[in-house]
C-alpha cells in the first residue's frame, strides 16, 4: 500500500503522527522498518492475526479491538504490527520472536499472556518494542535472550508487573550471548512493577535511560554475570533497591554498572562499579533532564499515547 494511504488510515484511527524510526539499538548495524514498503491489512479476529504474522515478506498488521491468543505466537521477518487507537488489546498470549527480524510492535495492550508477552530470542535482531502497555503476564513482559541483538524497548508502561523485563535468560549462556544482548530502554513507565527492569546477564552495553522507576517492590535494575549496564538520566520514586551490580543478584555472578545524572527520590543506594561500553560507540542520543522525567513519561508512556 502506498505510504500516504497508510499514513491516512492511522491518522483515520486516531493515531497521532510519531517517530517512524526508533532511537538506540534497533537502529543501529541497519534500520529498523518493519513491515515498510508491504501490503496494509486490518485484523479482528484471532485467525486474522495469527494468519499475517506468519506471513512472508513485508507486511503493516493493524490491530483492531481485541483479540484472544494463546501461548506465545510467532511473529516472522519485516513486520509492523500496530494497534488501532487506544484500545487495540492482545489477551491471553504474546509474541514469539525466533530468528527473526526487523519488527515493530506498537500500541497495544497485552493481558494476562499465559507465559511472556513478548519474547526476542534465538538471535532474533532489529526488534523494536515501543508504546505498549502490559498488564499481569504470568512471566516477563518483554523477555530478550539466546542472542537476540540490536533491540529498542521505549515509551511502554508496564503495569503492575512481576517479571518485567529479562535481558539473557541464565547463567550458562555465555556462548551464545556474549557480544549480543544489545538493548536501549528508553522513556518506559515500571509503575509498581516489582522486579527485572531490566535483570541483565552478559549483556554490553544495556543502556537504561530516561525511564521512571516507581515504587518497584523487589529493584530496579540489576547487572550480572559480567554484563554491561549503563543507567543515566532515570528517575526513582521510592525504590528500595534501584541498582545490583558488584554484588551479584540471587545465584549469579556481578556484573558491571555506571550509573550517572540520576534522581533517587526516597529510593536507596544504586549499586554501581566497573567500566562499560559507552552507547555513544554506536548511536547518538540526546537525554531529557531526568527532573522532567516522571510527567514526560506518564503523560506519554504505553498504548494509546503515541
Amino acid at each position: 500500500m502506498h505510504a500516504l494511504l497508510a499514513l491516512a488510515l492511522v491518522a483515520a484511527a486516531g493515531l497521532a503522527a510519531a517517530p517512524a524510526t526508533p532511537e538506540g539499538f534497533a537502529s543501529v548495524a541497519g534500520a529498523t522498518t518493519g513491515g515498510a514498503g508491504g501490503v496494509t491489512v486490518t485484523v479482528d479476529t484471532t485467525d486474522e492475526l495469527l494468519d499475517a504474522i506468519d506471513t512472508v515478506g513485508p507486511m503493516v498488521i493493524h490491530v483492531s479491538g481485541t483479540i484472544a491468543i494463546t501461548s506465545k505466537q510467532g511473529v516472522r521477518p519485516n513486520k509492523t504490527i500496530l494497534g488501532l487507537g487506544p484500545d487495540a488489546t492482545i489477551t491471553g498470549g504474546g509474541f514469539d520472536f525466533y530468528r527473526s527480524s526487523n519488527v515493530i510492535v506498537r500500541n497495544l495492550t497485552f493481558v494476562d499472556a499465559e507465559d511472556d508477552a513478548i519474547n526476542v530470542g534465538q538471535q532474533s535482531h532489529h526488534i523494536w518494542i515501543d508504546h505498549n502497555t502490559f498488564v499481569r503476564p504470568v512471566d516477563g513482559s518483554v523477555d530478550i535472550v539466546r542472542g537476540a541483538d540490536y533491540v529498542t524497548v521505549s515509551w511502554n508502561h508496564f503495569a503492575g508487573t512481576d517479571k518485567s523485563m529479562l535481558i539473557g535468560h541464565s547463567d550458562g549462556a555465555a556462548s551464545t550471548d556474549i557480544g549480543h544482548l544489545r538493548v536501549s530502554i528508553h522513556h518506559n513507565w515500571f509503575d509498581g512493577s516489582r522486579q527485572r527492569h531490566p535483570r541483565v546477564r552478559f549483556g554490553e552495553p544495556v543502556h537504561v535511560y530516561n525511564n521512571y522507576f516507581d515504587g518497584n517492590e523487589l529493584y530496579g535494575v540489576a547487572s550480572t554475570m559480567n554484563g554491561g549496564v549503563l543507567v543515566e538520566g532515570n528517575y526513582f520514586a521510592g525504590v528500595p533497591y534501584p541498582c545490583f551490580s558488584t554484588g551479584g543478584y540471587a545465584d549469579s555472578d556481578p556484573g558491571r554498572l555506571v550509573q550517572r545524572n540520576n534522581i533517587f527520590s526516597g529510593s536507596g543506594t544504586c549499586q554501581a562499579g566497573g567500566t562499560v561500553v559507552e552507547p555513544r560507540t554506536y548511536y547518538s542520543y540526546t537525554l531529557d533532564p531526568p527532573a522532567s522525567v516522571p510527567s514526560l513519561v506518564q503523560a506519554g508512556a504505553g498504548a494509546g499515547r503515541l
